[in-house]
């Protein structure tokens, strides 16, 4: 079947504005889910490379650029720059994705008044100064490529490390919507991880627990006991049960925790002392889509930036939106 070539820069308005994805910096960036997939069919299009409008939180200006020049951009800030080129590319196609979905289901960043933003609560991350010859070649080599689904630019989420095993989207991310067909849980080669992302060990006090379930609308005034009540597919926590009785959300107590604090849900153990919680786990992130470690992994032994992404999304197709 003949790949379509499909204008990228249709502005339609979606009704929710969520996001996510943990990047290799994940301390700077909290896990967010994202809005459904959009039911909108792309227009025929053009090859010329868009240009697009960003908004440069550190200046509040709005710039205009060149679509892979603001890609290269997000790769540095995502993933270390000197990986290996193929992982970064595979970090170009998941940037470009998420980038074209965002446009095309509800204008890029509307409260903005762009199509991007170098916020990266907001949207992704964004480091130019880190752009060097290994991103500018992975950038490159996967010019105008995206992931679709059936035509359609998807959801394309990532994270540091799945520990092993990924997610779905209702496990990792409590997402509201339907499943997406192509996220499903598969087994990824982190070992490339750094020993405190492989396992790790976090104690909170008390009071932070609670404060943090109040957010998510949970009161409690003591915590005497906290366990695993369900599990996702891929073995990471979706619910937990305080005090016997109140059943709280997993991924949105890791959020209302702090996120670069709870790694991950893919607990070992959970532990509750007169004063504290103290959670134990693997991996780092939601464990959605695409490890960024199981990607250096699959890059250093051999694999093209295509197959890399295809470990992670299934049944989608690598198009290229422009020449």
């Amino acid at each position: 079947m003949k790949r379509k070539v499909v204008l990228c820069v249709v502005l339609l308005v979606s009704l929710a504005l969520v996001f996510g994805g943990c990047s290799m910096n994940p301390q700077k960036k909290p896990d967010m889910p994202q809005t459904p997939q959009s039911q909108a069919t792309p227009p025929k299009g053009t090859q010329n490379e868009p240009d697009i409008t960003v908004f440069m939180h550190e200046t509040g200006e709005k710039k205009t650029m060149k679509m892979e020049d603001y890609i290269a951009g997000v790769v540095a800030g995502e993933m270390k720059n000197d990986w290996p080129v193929e992982a970064l590319a595979a970090q170009a196609i998941i940037a470009r994705t998420f980038t074209v979905e965002a446009m095309e289901t509800k204008g890029g960043v509307p409260e903005r008044g762009t199509q991007a933003s170098t916020d990266i609560k907001e949207f992704q991350a964004y480091n130019a100064k880190a752009v060097n010859d290994n991103v500018k070649k992975a950038v490159q080599m996967t010019r105008g490529q995206i992931m679709t689904y059936q035509g359609k630019p998807i959801k394309s989420w990532f994270h540091a490390s799945a520990g092993g095993i990924t997610a779905t989207a209702k496990e990792g991310l409590n997402y509201k919507y339907d499943e997406p067909p192509y996220i499903q849980s598969v087994q990824s080669p982190d070992d490339l991880a750094p020993a405190d992302v492989k396992n790790w060990t976090i104690i909170f006090p008390k009071e932070d627990v609670i404060a943090a379930m109040g957010k998510i609308g949970k009161q409690v005034k003591d915590i005497s006991s906290m366990e695993i009540a369900q599990k996702g597919p891929s073995g990471r926590a979706t619910v937990l049960l305080v005090n016997k009785e109140v059943q709280v959300s997993g991924p949105d107590l890791r959020v209302a925790l702090d996120s670069t604090k709870l790694k991950s849900m893919l607990l070992d153990k959970i532990e509750v002392s007169e004063d504290s919680v103290t959670f134990a786990g693997k991996g780092y992130g939601h464990g959605v889509g695409l490890s960024q470690w199981g990607a250096n992994r699959l890059a250093k032994d051999g694999k093209k930036p295509e197959e890399i992404v295809s470990q992670y999304f299934k049944g989608i197709t690598v198009e290229k939106r422009w020449n």
